[in-house]
């Protein structure tokens, strides 16, 4: 089973580095409902009606990576069991 799930982004943190050139860049993302998920396609009424809260934060070194979020945007996320290696 796949819990589908949409979260918009609140901050962009950009970090200090003791490398010149390297990147390192907090986003922090909390859950989609209400105002966020007007006209979107698919819309996320169903998960968030009984998961309205929720936050994440991830930590990215890939500059390509970062370039992807933006503040305020919407972003949605599949999260489903890894499998086990055998």
């Amino acid at each position: 089973m796949t819990v589908r799930a949409m979260f918009y982004v609140t901050e962009i943190n950009h970090r200090a580095t003791s490398s010149p050139g390297d990147v390192n860049v907090q986003v922090k993302m909390a859950a989609a409902f209400g105002s966020y998920l007007k006209g979107l396609a698919e819309g996320n009424k169903d998960w968030s009606k009984y998961t309205p809260s929720g936050e994440l934060s991830i930590t990215i070194t890939a500059p390509g990576a970062i370039d992807q979020f933006e503040v305020g945007e919407v972003y949605e996320m599949t999260f489903e069991k890894a499998a086990k290696a055998d």
